[in-house]
């Protein structure tokens, strides 16, 4: 005679992956299998460019909403001055980690840096479609012509 299923416990369920909202036509991956029972995955979405695009409608929805429950609504409370001040901080942790060699940290850090840029573009006013059409009107240009090119600062 069979045994009845033994009840699980709270410790005994597999965590359920957290799903992050994609959109519809996102490639996607399969995560890799974690060790224990068979527990089905849900796929990731492929990490593409346009998460820069998304983050920056995230943050630009927070603009103007309570500073205590949204930590970009807070920064934009607080001005452009503290906004740029936590962008710089950082900037220089993520120059620590890549001169240090620490290239998850370097990573992290990266994702910190883009994050205050995409707040401090929400504050200045600046479309990411702005920065890509500079980035694709230098693509193709060496970088030392590029630079011949701009105006000769009269103080440097």
């Amino acid at each position: 005679m069979p045994k009845p299923p033994k009840s699980k416990t709270a410790a005994d369920k597999p965590a359920k992956a957290k799903k992050t909202a994609t959109p519809k036509a996102a490639p996607k991956q399969a995560t890799a299998p974690r060790p224990g029972p068979a527990v089905v995955l849900e796929e990731m979405p492929l990490a593409t460019p346009d998460v820069l695009d998304r983050l920056f409608d995230v943050v630009s929805s927070r603009r103007g909403t309570d500073p205590s429950i949204s930590h970009s609504a807070r920064l934009l409370a607080r001005g452009r001055r503290k906004i740029a001040q936590k962008f710089g901080e950082e900037a220089v942790e993520c120059l620590i980690e890549a001169v240090a060699g620490n290239r998850d940290e370097l990573i992290s850090e990266s994702a910190d840096v883009l994050y205050h840029l995409i707040v401090m573009w929400v504050d200045a006013g600046v479309e990411p479609a702005e920065v890509w059409a500079e980035l694709l009107r230098r693509e193709g240009t060496s970088g030392i012509a590029e630079k011949a090119a701009r105006p000769r600062d009269p103080l440097a």
